[in-house]
């Protein structure tokens, strides 16, 4: 099955319906837990954070999510290579 979004969370298939029930569900645990963190931190007299989601699928999830402040695709791969070049040295 191919990670895609519906237009619309109720689905007419099986197959949009899972895509949905994933997709959809994913964001609203990632918006869920961020608000949370978010929270916490300004609790304790933090300025809030910035989120930054990472990876192939970030920006399906972005489009909808409410503090997904910015998408960096490539963020990991990137740290590892600058791991690479200093230990290379």
């Amino acid at each position: 099955m191919e990670l895609v979004k519906p237009e619309t969370v109720i689905c007419k298939n099986t197959v949009a319906s899972m895509q949905a029930g994933i997709i959809y569900g994913y964001i609203g645990q990632v918006d869920y837990i961020v608000s949370k963190m978010k929270k916490e931190i300004q609790a304790k007299g933090d300025e809030e954070p910035v989120v930054i989601a990472t990876g192939g699928l970030a920006n399906l999830i972005a489009q909808d999510s409410t503090t997904i402040d910015k998408v960096e695709p490539f963020l990991t791969l990137d740290g590892l290579r600058i791991i690479y070049q200093k230990n290379k040295e």
